[in-house]
């Protein structure tokens, strides 16, 4: 789990690749925003097929398979002439992999554990950004010292090296999709549950999503420099992976719902503060509080699946509710470069973060604390 899911999640570092893949492939902000968008797209594509394939391979085969699908995307990123390459590589392969990859290792986690779910998804979920903390100051030097096109063969290199070693162990613990009693039951419909999930989770995720893809990009539109810029983006991977950690821990505790409502606050205080105080050093506290309300809503949006419906069914639910995450990085993120492209800065993709932050809150706060009686 730990092993393949810092290297993907290095997806989360792409706001460091801008300026290089704009000076090298001639493309624009708002391009380069729609490649990082279609690969959250096929990452949950991917998630959404995996629990579909255990019917046709064992788990061993898909972690290779999906691995040596994102490896083969990176590999072609690092040789794209232009667009639709980069696209074809870092959106399409590296992004369905990756989703078919993550969606493998959850639902085989969830089987295992027994207690303590809020905590153990939070940290599954951590993961991601975690990578992206590691990454980016790595990929800082790299693209420096070697550029674009080595760094990004050497990530193709690690993705395959991570893909075998997690097959390798996967294979020799027995990992299995399906209960040993057989498949689970259908879940418990939820009526109204799913809907307001889903829209809390796309409302964080728009906010936070941005802030990935574009962090480095935002504080220098601020007028930070480059080195602000790579700090601020490790800074902000490493809140969102302990807030999704202490997300799934504080659901656990206190329910997922008022988890929610509280980190949807929080991003909206970061929205309002930019907005009044416009500067570097704003951008750099804004872009925390906007990443540690979308760790939260995301660690415990991971601990109400099974809140709501059960461990068991896990890897479906959480599918389905990844297409939140999908729709949240064409639409925000997108928005976010195209307004920029316009105008030279990010102001108003601020003010529409924070108005889906206050929408987020009072959603949030309409959940019910636990789940009715089946």
């Amino acid at each position: 789990m730990t092993v393949l899911n810092l290297p993907l999640g290095t997806v989360y570092a792409f706001s460091v690749f801008l300026r290089p893949m704009e000076a090298t492939l001639g493309v624009t902000r708002a391009e380069l925003s729609f490649v990082f968008g279609l690969a959250i797209a096929c990452f949950t594509l991917g998630m959404n097929l995996g629990p579909l394939l255990p019917r046709l391979a064992a788990v061993p085969a898909l972690l290779a398979g999906s691995t040596a699908m994102a490896a083969l995307g990176m590999a072609l990123a690092a040789t794209a002439p232009g667009l639709a390459q980069l696209a074809l590589g870092y959106g399409l392969l590296f992004g369905l992999g990756g989703g078919i990859g993550y969606v493998v290792l959850v639902q085989g986690m969830n089987l295992v554990l027994t207690g303590r779910r809020g905590l153990a998804n939070g940290y599954l979920v951590s993961l991601y950004p975690a990578g992206a903390m590691i990454g980016a100051p790595l990929f800082g030097w790299a693209l420096a010292a070697w550029g674009l096109r080595p760094t990004l063969w050497t990530l193709a290199g690690v993705l395959a090296a991570a893909g075998a070693l997690a097959t390798l162990l996967a294979a020799l613990a027995g990992m299995r999709l399906v209960a040993a009693s057989g498949p689970a039951a259908a879940p418990v419909a939820r009526p109204g549950i799913f809907p307001r999930l889903f829209l809390i989770f796309f409302l964080a995720a728009a906010a936070g999503l941005t802030v990935l893809g574009q962090a480095a990009g935002m504080v220098e539109a601020y007028g930070g420099s480059k080195a602000l810029a790579l700090g601020a983006t490790t800074a902000v991977t490493g809140f969102i992976a302990a807030a999704r950690l202490g997300g799934g821990w504080l659901a656990d505790r206190f329910g997922p719902a008022r988890v929610m409502a509280t980190a949807h606050a929080l991003a909206l205080a970061g929205d309002a503060l930019l907005l009044a105080v416009p500067g570097p050093h704003t951008a750099v506290a804004t872009l925390g509080m906007i990443g540690l309300g979308y760790g939260l809503v995301s660690g415990s949006t991971a601990a109400s699946i099974g809140v709501y419906w059960g461990a068991e069914h896990y890897g479906r639910i959480a599918a389905r509710l990844y297409v939140a995450w999908c729709a949240a990085a064409i639409t925000l993120p997108v928005v976010a470069g195209r307004l920029f492209d316009l105008t030279g800065g990010y102001a108003g993709a601020v003010l529409l973060a924070g108005i889906g932050n206050l929408l987020g809150v009072a959603v949030a706060a309409s959940l019910p604390r636990r789940a009715a009686a089946a």
